[in-house]
């Protein structure tokens, strides 16, 4: 290329030709370099006045140009057509390899993702590495992006939307269960509510700590859907700048670290739903504990009969959990 080169530069500007005229010696020039060339040759008086003298610059001899001048030498057609044809084909000239000296980066280490040039390869620290031509590892890989956004924003993303779904709802319906069991509370107590205002306190505690209880249970898992879901969120958008992105050095780059994360995304497992199960109930509770109690005659000190101590757990299984309220409830005495 660099001989190919130097057969297209002319001789006086040591350019590529332009607009190549031949003179008669057959010697070709740059036409504004011979029209330079002609105005310091004119101080020749002894030729006719009807012809230009003018010096060749390879050759040295004098040649006889028409009246015309410059213009009316015969363009070099063939040569024109080559240097076209040279400009449009040349590409910029590969970067050269900081480790080996005037070796250009003509390859891509599909290993370490990064432009090698042939010593790398051979006996640098890519050796035995596979390669591939640059060009044609981001017509291969062009496509991924839009491939891996299929992935994530089909049957994974339904996938999540249902279980934040599910978790939502069986908080509410949890939440549902206490809060009308606060209300049988509260209705309960409303007729005994100046002796029976510490019971009822305590009661009320009972249910806020399980009404804690279900939050500490799925509060978490909610939570966690969201982070998934912001995270594909986060993914897709990712996607998008990658496909946008030209340099097929950069956008190779970003292809793989946007792979990483869809696989290590696709292969995190979703949290399962727990399904808790409030008991007892208040108003069962109420009914069958509480309908014994009776109260002494005013001014008697007698105690209310309580029939058992009340326990609060929290079992779980898998996807099952009891939450039991009602905890060591003191009885009253008046």
């Amino acid at each position: 290329m660099d001989n190919l080169e130097e057969d297209l530069t002319c001789s006086v500007c040591y350019s590529l030709f332009s607009d190549p005229r031949v003179l008669p010696c057959s010697h070709t020039f740059c036409k504004t370099c011979l029209d330079n060339l002609l105005q310091v040759s004119t101080n020749y008086s002894i030729w006719r006045p009807l012809r230009l003298p003018l010096k060749c610059p390879n050759c040295r001899s004098v040649v006889e140009l028409p009246p015309a001048g410059v213009d009316a030498l015969p363009t070099n057609v063939s040569l024109r057509a080559i240097i076209e044809k040279y400009q449009m084909d040349s590409e910029p000239r590969p970067p050269s390899c900081p480790e080996h000296h005037r070796h250009p980066l003509n390859m891509y280490c599909i290993q370490d993702r990064q432009l090698i040039c042939g010593l790398c390869l051979t006996v640098g620290q890519h050796h035995g590495h596979p390669i591939d031509d640059l060009q044609a590892a981001f017509i291969r890989e062009k496509r991924t992006p839009s491939q891996l956004l299929k992935k994530l924003s089909e049957e994974r993303w339904a996938q999540v939307c249902e279980l934040g779904e599910q978790l939502e709802q069986e908080k509410a319906r949890c939440e549902g269960v206490v809060r009308q069991d606060r209300q049988e509370v509260s209705q309960f107590f409303q007729t005994l509510e100046v002796v029976l205002a510490r019971k009822r306190q305590a009661y009320l505690d009972a249910l806020d700590k399980a009404e804690a209880a279900v939050s500490r249970v799925y509060d978490p898992l909610i939570h966690r859907v969201k982070e998934l879901q912001e995270e594909q969120l986060d993914l897709v958008s990712l996607g998008s700048s990658v496909e946008e992105e030209n340099s097929p050095l950069v956008f190779l780059e970003k292809v793989h670290l946007f792979r990483e994360r869809v696989e290590e995304f696709i292969k995190t497992p979703l949290p399962s739903v727990t399904n808790l199960s409030v008991t007892p109930r208040a108003a069962d509770y109420l009914q069958h504990h509480w309908s014994a109690v009776t109260i002494g005659k005013w001014g008697k000190k007698k105690k209310i009969s309580c029939e058992e101590k009340e326990n609060i757990k929290l079992m779980k299984s898998s996807n099952l959990g009891l939450l039991t309220v009602f905890h060591d409830l003191p009885g009253l005495i008046f």
